[in-house]
């Protein structure tokens, strides 16, 4: 599949895509033409058989500082955006991001604000470079910090507490407090993100590519299921589906003879 935008670089390695923000001039603000490519990337992934993983990165000083204020103001006709306007054409891209069957590994450094802070909390892994930035800016701003989904994820991710230190205040959090609050994975110097993610990306890569997708699709329905018995229903659908395929017997096998697996599924 042929990837040609104007805000972003896809590069497919094998299975994985890496995807990198390429607006550097900007340190990576988000203008509409990127909420509209970014859309139309993230919701082609859905129907992508060839295509496992995102690796979702930054080029330049930093990895997204959320909405280009500049470029906005000077914008003529706005997106209809279901009748949001820009505030519902961008808001598609983080439910596109978490409906895509695929793992998406974010790695961060430099600033991280606004709806780029939001692009990372959207994700499903997340790589902290050490000079990572990170912050729910919207309120800074005049607005209110429950924007882009931040107010469904961060809460999640970090609890309620510092949740609504970060979003009542826009202060920012630096990359070693991320790892301690358990917003991000690891920290590394940033000249060893791309290293980092690919010890993600090769152990991913070495599930069934069913079980992989049925993961994160399981995780996504648990974190807001109404009790045990909707999360297990959904954990007893996925692991059926996933017994009836090929790859779980080639699973058995190389588990039994002590050898890789060699899945077929894609």
């Amino acid at each position: 599949m042929p990837h040609n935008y104007e805000t972003f670089l896809v590069e497919p390695r094998g299975a994985v895509h890496w995807l990198t923000l390429n607006r550097p001039e900007t340190l990576n603000a988000i203008n509409t033409r990127m909420a509209g490519e970014l859309a139309d990337y993230f919701g082609g992934l859905y129907h992508d058989r060839s295509c496992r993983i995102v690796v979702m990165r930054g080029a330049g000083r930093a990895f997204c500082a959320g909405l280009d204020i500049k470029a906005a103001a000077g914008e003529g006709e706005k997106p209809f955006g279901g009748g949001f306007g820009f505030q519902g054409y961008l808001a598609d891209v983080y439910q596109k991001m978490r409906r895509c069957p695929q793992p998406i590994v974010t790695l961060v450094h430099g600033a991280a604000c606004g709806g780029g802070f939001a692009f990372a909390l959207a994700s499903d892994i997340r790589i902290a470079g050490e000079s990572a930035r990170m912050n729910a800016a919207f309120i800074r701003l005049g607005l209110s910090s429950c924007d882009m989904g931040v107010s469904y994820f961060l809460p999640r991710l970090v609890g309620l507490s510092v949740a609504s230190e970060l979003m009542l205040t826009g202060r920012f959090i630096n990359a070693q407090r991320a790892l301690a609050t358990g917003l991000v994975s690891e920290v590394v110097p940033d000249a060893q993100l791309e290293a980092a993610a690919q010890s993600y990306v090769d152990e991913m890569l070495a599930a069934a590519p069913m079980g992989l997708r049925l993961t994160k699709e399981g995780l996504n329905l648990a974190v807001d299921a109404p009790g045990l018995e909707a999360a297990m229903a959904i954990e007893n659908r996925n692991q059926v589906l996933c017994a009836r395929s090929a790859d779980f017997a080639e699973g058995m096998r190389a588990f039994i003879e002590k050898r890789p697996p060699v899945y077929k599924d894609a």
